[in-house]
């Protein structure tokens, strides 16, 4: 195999979605932990996602891999438009309640009372 792009081929084949696809092209102009840093999700998943091996919620990892290479943006109703990864960090930052910063503690508020809020998906750093 010469890299990500010829895993994920092998061990996907015909039914590689398109996100796997971006996935195992970012890893090959980087590296696969640079994909991981910038996903907030370990090098292992990334690894097991291209090789069709994950076993935890490839929805919330496929949620965030389209949010962060696809650049798509939402209507924060805090904050206004914003790319949807952080969006994604603010809900992760969200589930745990801290003092000492008004913005963190007003997006505690509006990210627990938000319907975009996927309380179900798997932490940032699964």
């Amino acid at each position: 195999m010469n890299g990500p792009l010829d895993a994920a081929t092998e061990a996907w084949g015909d039914q590689m979605p398109d996100w796997i696809r971006t996935l195992a092209i970012e890893c090959g102009k980087s590296s696969q932990s640079k994909v991981a840093k910038r996903l907030g999700w370990s090098s292992t998943v990334v690894s097991q996602a291209l090789r069709n091996r994950y076993g935890g919620d490839m929805g919330a990892f496929e949620a965030r891999v389209r949010a962060v290479y696809e650049d798509q943006t939402l209507i924060c109703p805090a904050l206004g438009e914003m790319p949807v990864h952080l969006c994604q960090d603010w809900q992760a930052k969200a589930r745990n309640y801290r003092t000492g910063n008004p913005l963190r503690v007003r997006m505690f508020r509006a990210c627990n009372a938000c319907p975009q809020n996927r309380k179900e998906a798997g932490d940032a750093d699964a």
